[in-house]
């Protein structure tokens, strides 16, 4: 474990977390992680939060640190679910768990309706939009639940849900990340 990030905010600001080596995990940048809870800043305390495509949770420690209720994080990888259960033991963040699926298999389960949503998985793989629309039509967003997208910046999101309404949305490098509400 090479590979270190620091949590901004919340009852863990300042702790490092690890993450592994692993093929197409990008974690997302602190610039991006502070816009991104400031603009969740009302919507964190209490929520149940998903992380599809987990990699280096840095989203997940992020919300659990500043007040998320649950937190669940999806990962395929074995190494990269080991070395986040270790980082929610360094932290006694007993409002995580960590679920080793693939994605789209664990959505086909028992749904269990979240308030927001982390939606960041690897580039080149065209596993947004399909996720996205597994989200909604089994039932895993609570009514005006928030979903928030992390893509290559040309990525055509115009198949998204249409009760999905984009109400933040920037750029960084060759990333965007959108912000997205679920129509009640």
């Amino acid at each position: 474990m090479q590979n270190k990030l620091r949590i901004i905010g919340g009852q863990w600001r300042s702790r490092q977390v690890h993450f592994t080596n692993a093929e197409h995990l990008r974690p997302t940048p602190a610039r991006v992680r502070e816009t991104l809870f400031n603009w969740l800043h009302h919507d964190i305390v209490a929520s149940r939060c998903l992380d599809c495509y987990a990699g280096s949770g840095a989203l997940s420690f992020e919300a659990a640190s500043r007040g998320a209720a649950q937190v669940v994080l999806i990962d395929h990888n074995p190494d990269i679910c080991r070395t986040l259960k270790a980082n929610a033991d360094v932290l006694k963040a007993k409002q995580i768990k960590i679920i080793n699926s693939e994605v789209l298999r664990y959505l086909s389960g028992n749904s269990e309706p979240y308030d927001l949503v982390f939606l960041d998985p690897p580039f080149g793989q065209g596993l947004v939009v399909p996720t996205c629309h597994w989200l909604e039509d089994k039932l895993w967003l609570k009514a005006g639940a928030k979903v928030y997208v992390e893509t290559e910046r040309h990525l055509d999101l115009t198949t998204l849900p249409e009760n999905w309404d984009l109400i933040k949305s920037k750029t960084a490098g060759d990333v965007a990340y959108r912000l997205y509400q679920r129509s009640e």
